[in-house]
């Protein structure tokens, strides 16, 4: 592909584009580089690199100089997405955006799974990968940047996938990294703090989130709203004010409201009005927020199209989620759960959503990840005391902070936790507490397989240690 092309301007000189990088180390011969600005180094420090292996052009910042074709741009992240777009051409014809700070993954994968049984070529992409019958991949970011982004989309639309369910994260959104996808409908679960160790402030944060709305859904495209919480209105506003169409749901939705919510043993039983026409359901999910997070993936896959009779009817048929109220283990007729959970309002709702479960204690392990934002910190420990009745704080991913530190600030929170830093010896301490009827859930993975101390990730799964203790245990009642 020609430059001009590529970069959507007549050039003086037009090479020929083999391929796009924004990796220095990556540029092979014909490559354009993407010189971007980083928190640690500006990309046009390794123009030069670029043009020892071979480049064909530059993209940058003004005042960056290479003695190849260069394309100036003040917002180079936002142009290499555009240009991305334009080597890949391809996208799915449906692509659902799912943004807030909770309950993405779930959405994704629910609204996948509902448009699977109706009989499209559907797909997730976010924290768990790329996941379809037709193409599954693993991804590094939620939200890939644009390159890894766009060449998804063009080769998951070649192996027949037309419908798309993709997380679209703040970092993301912030980062112009989703700024050439072709959305058609836009989602939005809930916004309380997160990543603020990233954002200026809590405003920033949602003004990333709210991108999604005011900016990136097509003209033509459809809003799905969960609309319990407070800043619910802000996104409904967003598409409103675009003359975009927006489905409400949830405990206040306008279109698709939950009525009612029975927990039983094995799940759910709601009541959802749907435009009108009520439905009595049975879900196979633990937790009512789930229920939220069911019917807001319902909510997408009927503006993309779908009737609601047959969207409603598929809820009865959702898979959990690795990693998301996944129930690891039984033992001594009580329970072990595993959620990803790992901000205040998650950890809060997670125990909440167990509590009608419980019928004996409910303990929790909680723990809060090094390098990332510490005024959660204590927070987390506040909300994890206030809805559990015995919190065991242990490590979760430190990184290069001093993980007793990181314990420290959660323990202000909920002062009178178990303190266990080894998160294994953790894991057993709670599975040895369980008496039955008591319900262990292990918050702040999910779906992780590693633990990341200093520069290292060390193998560690939430799911399978906790097997590990319960097999442990019983094999120590059996000899005694």
């Amino acid at each position: 592909m020609r430059l001009s092309q590529l970069a959507g301007e007549a050039l003086t000189t037009d090479p020929d584009i083999k391929g796009l990088t924004a990796d220095s180390r990556a540029v092979e011969r014909g490559f354009l580089f993407a010189a971007l600005p980083g928190v640690l180094f500006d990309g046009a420090r390794f123009i030069p690199q670029a043009e020892e292996r071979g480049a064909a052009a530059i993209l940058a910042r003004p005042g960056a100089r290479s003695s190849l074709p260069i394309v100036i741009d003040r917002e180079p992240r936002q142009r290499l997405a555009h240009m991305a777009a334009q080597f890949f051409p391809r996208q799915p014809e449906n692509i659902a955006g799912i943004t807030g700070t909770n309950g993405k993954t779930s959405t994704a994968l629910f609204a996948a799974q509902l448009w699977e049984r109706l009989g499209r070529q559907s797909a997730s992409m976010g924290t768990l990968g790329v996941r379809g019958e037709m193409f599954n991949a693993k991804l590094t970011h939620t939200t890939p940047e644009p390159i890894t982004l766009h060449k998804m989309l063009d080769e998951m639309t070649a192996s027949g996938v037309t419908h798309l369910a993709m997380e679209v994260s703040s970092h993301g959104l912030a980062q112009h990294r989703a700024d050439a996808v072709k959305f058609k409908i836009a989602a939005f679960t809930n916004l309380t703090q997160d990543h603020l160790d990233y954002h200026e402030d809590f405003d920033d944060y949602l003004n990333a989130k709210l991108h999604l709305f005011s900016i990136l859904l097509g003209d033509d495209g459809v809003a799905v709203v969960n609309q319990n919480g407070e800043y619910a209105g802000r996104f409904c506003d967003a598409a409103a004010r675009r003359g975009i169409n927006v489905i409400g749901v949830g405990a206040d939705g306008s279109d698709l409201k939950l009525t009612k919510i029975e927990p039983h043993s094995a799940g759910l039983n709601i009541s959802v009005d749907a435009f009108g026409n009520v439905y009595n359901l049975s879900l196979p999910l633990v937790g009512a927020f789930q229920a939220e997070n069911a019917l807001l993936a319902a909510g997408i896959v009927i503006a993309s199209g779908a009737p609601a009779t047959d969207v409603l009817a598929g809820l009865e048929h959702l898979n959990a989620v690795p990693g998301r109220m996944q129930l690891a283990a039984r033992v001594n007729e009580a329970a072990v759960y595993v959620d990803y959970a790992h901000t205040p309002d998650a950890v809060a709702t997670a125990l909440k959503g167990l509590r009608p479960h419980t019928e004996g204690r409910l303990i929790t392990i909680i723990g809060a990840g090094g390098d990332r934002d510490k005024a959660k910190r204590p927070m987390m420990g506040r909300a994890a005391a206030e809805n559990a009745d015995i919190v065991i704080v242990s490590d979760d991913n430190p990184r290069n902070e001093d993980p007793a530190s990181v314990r420290r600030e959660i323990l202000t929170g909920c002062p009178g936790a178990v303190e266990i830093g080894d998160r294994r010896k953790a894991i057993a301490a709670g599975t040895a507490m369980l008496k039955a009827g008591d319900v262990l859930l292990i918050a702040g993975k999910g779906h992780e397989t590693g633990q990341v101390v200093g520069g290292e990730i060390f193998a560690f799964n939430d799911v399978e240690v906790a097997r590990e203790a319960v097999e442990a245990l019983s094999r120590s009642k059996e000899l005694g």
